[in-house]
């Protein structure tokens, strides 16, 4: 009886490597900020280190993690391992850009997201364009105001990002079929790059 029980064990614990390889496979991890604390006691100074760290899978889910302890890769390890439970998924448009513009807010900071052309490129400060990379988007125009606090610029970026819909979901709370969905939102484009048009033609005759 001493034998299949152990057979068994040994299976299980072949099995756990195996599970946390697959969890971790395709994750890319992004070390943002790493702030040194120093805390005054009755016997002296204790040093503490705060890691902020983006973790994606570059197709579409990102997440942001905050950890703390004595050494600096104790507390990146923890802030990772944060990231990793806090994974969230967000539509993109053609898997390279956002489908419409985003406004997020935490604290004192405020950011915003527009949709841009192929070829574009990612236009962002260091913090946001670690959230960007660590995503996947390859096309995106961004702005931060009110604050410079990389904790502050990720978790208002993290929150317009949160707020981010595809057509098909909101099609489904509209009731609509997603193809009037799309030529709606292709005919308003083309409306507005033929005003845009009309008054670079008036300008230049005045």
């Amino acid at each position: 009886m001493a034998e299949p029980q152990q057979k068994q064990q040994r299976d299980r614990n072949d099995r756990r490597p195996r599970r946390e390889e697959e969890e971790n496979d395709g994750l890319i991890d992004k070390l943002v900020s790493i702030n040194r604390v120093s805390k005054t006691v009755k016997g002296g100074r204790t040093m503490r280190f705060s890691a902020l760290v983006i973790v994606g899978d570059q197709k579409g889910r990102v997440g942001c993690g905050h950890g703390k302890a004595r050494e600096v890769p104790e507390a990146i390890d923890k802030a990772t391992k944060q990231a990793k439970r806090s994974l969230f998924r967000v539509p993109m448009r053609e898997g390279r850009t956002l489908h419409h513009d985003l406004t997020g807010r935490f604290g004192a900071g405020k950011v915003i997201l527009r949709a841009a052309p192929a070829g574009t490129g990612i236009i962002a400060g260091g913090p946001m364009r670690a959230v960007f990379e660590a995503l996947g988007i390859g096309d995106v125009v961004s702005k931060s105001v009110g604050t410079s606090n990389p904790h502050n610029m990720v978790k208002a970026t993290l929150n317009a990002l949160r707020q981010a819909s595809s057509p098909r979901q909101i099609a489904a709370r509209r009731g609509v079929k997603v193809g009037a969905l799309l030529t709606a939102r292709d005919g308003a484009a083309k409306s507005s790059d033929e005003a845009k048009s009309d008054e670079t033609k008036e300008a230049g005759n005045d």
